[in-house]
């Protein structure tokens, strides 16, 4: 890289949990971090899911380096040991963090449009690598503007990315047509409005994972209160032994006692488990949906339907961008086998860091939920590793880049929406997808979804 471009900025996409991790990172190392979010205030998707509680405790979801960023401003960090909600960690962490790297640091407000080599599509080789990136962006207002950068890290996670109803990938016939009664959040069931939809109303909860669990696991609750509140339970596959987590095994006893509440629900009644159903039509009956399946099965209606089938990354932004990604997982080539999710869980997957995430294209890395792509088991604590990496190697530190700093605890460090005011460890949490929360793992309902 040429001496101009080695003095810009290195552009990290989400001011999230991993995104704001990132840029600490680069500041300890020396070099200039810029933070692109496209909300208006740190940890934006994060709020989103503020009334989900992390199955990660505090001592897991503070990244070193930012803590020590942190220091000097009179920050105290909560107490390890207790469990924040996604509002808790967004204003007792997030934004302190981003106020300490300055707004000069930190742009709000900014959605990235997109990622090239400056003057080179995805087509050109010449002299390729010594040119430096450009951005495009579009501000609140709606005006545009580039800059360029000598790196991009897009921490900008996958929380707007909500997969469809439709068990082929696709959008389900009839589901943009229903949209008013479907949602593809896990409902916060403090919000009047919300409660409203669901009590003493029949809810149709489509998916099988942590965000599943903690939706029925409330709609249960609300059941006890309110009469005539039901779930149908649609799985595309049967129930197991593993359907329901690992319980009193599990290693994380926050999902396992979430498991256990969402079998609790469907063995009281609350909750009817409907299995070996793939969506493939949602009809309207009245103000009521049915939904169909491949083979023309059809479910009693329902007044609302819960979709909680995954997430998925956003590569649009970044098409002129020569990226390696699997196939399948649309996450980095190298680092795909290391969390297929028909083999590893979230206590699985070994910490990782700049080697895994390269692409052909030098000095971009997608880090936080957004590398694993569609893979749901994203920790906070692996997004700290991977962007401490990062910064090690753009560095010129390749031998501290390639040092692994982080030990997993034994009982895994997976992130996720949990049980919403639980505050005991033993009732708390949900798989969400990006960091250690619920639905987005860590990613918001995911220990930061938002930007992880």
């Amino acid at each position: 890289m040429n001496t101009s471009a080695a003095d810009l900025p290195t552009v990290v996409i989400g001011a999230g949990p991993v995104g704001l991790a990132a840029a600490a990172h680069l500041l300890d190392r020396g070099l200039e971090p810029l933070v692109l979010e496209s909300g208006p205030s740190a940890g934006t998707a994060v709020r989103e899911w503020g009334h989900v509680r992390l199955f990660s405790p505090w001592a897991e979801v503070v990244d070193p380096a930012a803590e020590k960023l942190l220091s000097p401003t009179g920050w105290s960090a909560p107490d390890g040991a207790s469990y924040p909600t996604g509002a808790d960690w967004a204003e007792r962490y997030l934004q302190p963090l981003a106020d300490a790297l300055g707004p000069q640091r930190v742009r709000y407000g900014t959605t990235v449009t997109g990622v090239s080599r400056l003057g080179r599509d995805r087509v050109v080789d010449a002299d390729r690598e010594h040119q430096p990136f450009t951005v495009h962006l579009r501000g609140a207002d709606g005006t545009e503007q580039r800059l360029t950068a000598r790196a991009v890290l897009d921490a900008s996670g996958t929380w707007y990315g909500p997969a469809p109803l439709g068990a082929d990938g696709l959008p389900a016939l009839g589901e943009r047509a229903a949209a008013d009664r479907i949602s593809y959040r896990v409902p916060d069931l403090r919000d009047p409005a919300v409660r409203a939809r669901h009590a003493g109303r029949t809810t149709a909860v489509v998916g099988s994972g942590a965000s599943a669990f903690t939706a029925l696991a409330q709609l249960a609750a609300l059941a006890e209160e309110v009469p005539d509140t039901r779930a149908v339970w649609v799985l595309r596959r049967g129930i197991g032994d593993g359907t329901f987590g690992g319980g009193e095994a599990d290693q994380l006893p926050a999902r396992g006692a979430l498991g256990l509440a969402a079998k609790a629900a469907v063995d009281r009644g609350h909750a009817e488990a409907v299995t070996g159903f793939r969506t493939a039509v949602v009809e309207r009956d009245g103000e009521r949906l049915v939904l169909v399946s491949q083979e023309g099965r059809r479910l009693d209606p329902v007044d609302e339907a819960v979709v909680l089938t995954g997430l998925r990354p956003d590569l649009s932004f970044l098409s002129e961008l020569r990226l390696g990604l699997d196939e399948r997982l649309q996450a980095p080539t190298a680092l795909a086998p290391l969390i297929d999710p028909n083999v590893h869980s979230c206590g699985t997957v070994y910490p990782h860091g700049v080697r895994e995430l390269s692409h052909p294209e030098p000095d971009v890395h997608l880090v936080g939920m957004k590398s694993y792509g569609r893979a749901p088991t994203f920790l906070a604590m692996t997004g700290y590793e991977q962007v401490r990496s990062i910064a090690a190697a753009l560095a010129g530190d390749r031998e501290g880049a390639e040092r692994v700093e982080l030990t997993l605890p034994e009982t895994g460090v997976c992130g996720g929406a949990g049980l919403f005011d639980e505050p005991a460890a033993d009732t708390a949490g949900a798989d969400a997808g990006c960091c250690g929360t619920a639905q987005p793992a860590e990613q918001g309902p995911a220990d930061a979804r938002g930007g992880c």
